[in-house]
């Protein structure tokens, strides 16, 4: 093997570099576009590459470790606001498909599993031997829900049952038929769960007992009531109102607060209204109040409606009342009479 020896120095004192971008450093430069830079220059050109990437050979893992580092707050929030909206679900829903599922299970019999299936599954597992289309619901209504979990109720449903079947003639303690259809109340307790957007049966109807009543009178938040004189403005105003409501008797719009929208009952179902008795919550009814502009009221109103047969029928309203120009307006009708909610009032 033959020696290393080290090549020659170059015996030009200048060494031509293509560094084109440099034209105009160099008075030799020319049109080329060629520069030419010193031995020097040149080894203080290495240099400054060599330490260049010396400093970025070093600060690449600091950069790497400082990004690790870095608190993800900001991507922790951006997520959480990204959740979805928690969609709270009412008891309607829940109810409604509770009435709908026992109305078919009532009907539901030998041959006819699989009208269930839509409301209960695993129905498609069970087999029914009584006969179809024996009994009908002729009235169901949710009397009560109870939430079990999340998404999870129970519903009892009250049923009238009618039987389809032909017997003989409802008989009378005299022995004479009325030939009426035979009608019994039943109450059935149903497992409803969420599911898919919808609804769905955890199991078959449970038949119960009826509910229990409280039996006692709500203590509400009105005082005593008062026989109506129509000659009093405030009872003058809400006879005029619930006249044009129910009878179609006037504008009903003219009896209005501002703002306030409400549709007459259509078609009306009475032909007569009559106030029968107010009272006001807070207070005793105040007869003749000072019709003050801005002024409120809330009342309690009893009535008796007639309808077109002659029938008459007791209602009861909660309105609310704003004074404007001299009269009272009907500023709105309650859903509720206003509960007592003091500490020795019954909720």
């Amino acid at each position: 093997m033959k020696p290393w020896h080290r090549p020659p120095a170059p015996e030009s004192d200048e060494i031509e570099a293509s560094v084109g971008f440099l034209q105009d450093a160099h008075p030799d430069a020319g049109a080329t576009g060629w520069v030419t830079l010193s031995t020097g220059a040149t080894a203080n050109l290495t240099t400054v590459v060599r330490w260049a990437a010396w400093v970025l050979l070093i600060a690449g893992p600091l950069l790497a470790a400082a990004a690790w580092m870095r608190p993800q707050a900001a991507v922790g929030a951006s997520q959480t606001a990204a959740k979805a909206p928690v969609v709270q679900q009412d008891e309607a829903g829940p109810a409604g498909f509770a009435q709908l599922y026992v109305a078919a299970y009532v009907t539901a019999g030998q041959g006819s599993e699989a009208s269930l299936a839509p409301y209960f599954p695993g129905m498609r597992d069970v087999s029914l031997t009584a006969t179809s289309g024996t009994q009908h619901a002729e009235r169901l209504a949710a009397v009560r829900v109870r939430d079990v979990a999340a998404d999870y109720w129970s519903v009892t449903v009250a049923a009238r049952l009618v039987s389809d079947i032909k017997t003989a003639p409802t008989m009378d303690p005299a022995g004479q038929g009325d030939g009426r259809a035979v009608e019994v109340l039943r109450y059935f307790q149903v497992p409803v769960r969420a599911q898919g957007g919808g609804y769905v049966a955890a199991g078959l109807p449970a038949e119960v007992s009826a509910p229990a009543l409280s039996g006692q009178q709500p203590k509400l938040a009105y005082g005593a009531p008062v026989p109506a004189d129509v000659k009093d403005p405030a009872t003058g105003a809400v006879a005029e109102f619930l006249a044009a409501y129910l009878s179609g008797t006037g504008q009903l719009d003219r009896y209005l607060s501002p703002g306030t929208t409400m549709a007459a009952v259509s078609p009306a179902p009475y032909r007569q209204v009559q106030v029968v008795q107010l009272a006001e919550r807070g207070s005793d009814f105040r007869a003749n109040a000072p019709v003050t502009a801005g002024a409120e009221r809330s009342l309690l109103v009893d009535v008796t409606a007639t309808d077109q047969s002659g029938q008459t029928r007791p209602l009861t309203y909660a309105l609310a009342l704003k004074a404007r120009d001299g009269r009272w307006e009907i500023s709105a009708l309650d859903a509720a009479p206003a509960l007592n909610t003091d500490v020795n009032g019954a909720k």
